[in-house]
């Protein structure tokens, strides 16, 4: 089951986001290797928001620095990433920042968007989407942002049917789950008036 969307940070947390993504982004840009550095992010931004073993990861209090960095290389090495990503969550690790891993990712991700003209759409859908229907999801968000979209789907039953896409700082909320509320909310008002 997915886990809620990461949460938006502020202070000090997103200063420190800020930074690591920052200099990530300065070396992969150094190092021509954006895109291949994107690409692990999206995963990486995955794991930090769904996976439970991640959690447990960035959460245990009994790991030392060692453990942590030495579980997240194993992590790096399965998924093949490149070795400045790998260096990079090393770093991470050894700091004790892999709770800023989200954030960082998107922060890394929304700045190499905005560079390029680019956007990205996350995608909440009550159930999996078919490859075609993915496309049109694609093709009609192209059209809304008017430039490349990158998209990232999950699956969110507590939906009901529909979906919530967030493009920006747009939030399009076709979820039954929402619909319901909105019709509660009126009933209420009207039952509300009619006393």
């Amino acid at each position: 089951m997915p886990h809620d969307p990461a949460p938006i940070i502020a202070g000090a947390p997103a200063v420190l986001a800020r930074r690591y993504a920052g200099a990530l982004y300065e070396l992969a840009a150094e190092q021509k290797a954006l895109d291949a550095v994107a690409e692990d992010l999206r995963t990486l931004r995955s794991l930090a928001r769904d996976s439970a073993a991640f959690h447990a990861l960035a959460g245990n209090p009994n790991l030392n620095r060692k453990q942590r960095i030495e579980a997240v290389r194993n992590v790096a090495a399965q998924a093949k990433w490149q070795a400045l990503t790998v260096h990079f969550l090393a770093l991470i690790a050894q700091n004790r920042r892999l709770s800023l891993l989200g954030p960082i990712c998107d922060m890394f991700l929304d700045e190499l968007a905005a560079r390029r003209g680019e956007f990205t759409a996350e995608v909440r859908t009550a159930a999996a989407l078919t490859p075609a229907q993915e496309e049109r999801l694609a093709e009609q968000l192209r059209a809304l942002a008017g430039g490349k979209v990158h998209t990232s789907i999950t699956e969110d039953k507590s939906l009901l049917g529909g979906m919530v896409v967030k493009l920006g700082s747009k939030l399009i909320d076709a979820s039954v789950k929402s619909k319901l509320a909105r019709m509660e909310r009126r009933l209420k008002s009207q039952t509300g008036e009619a006393a």
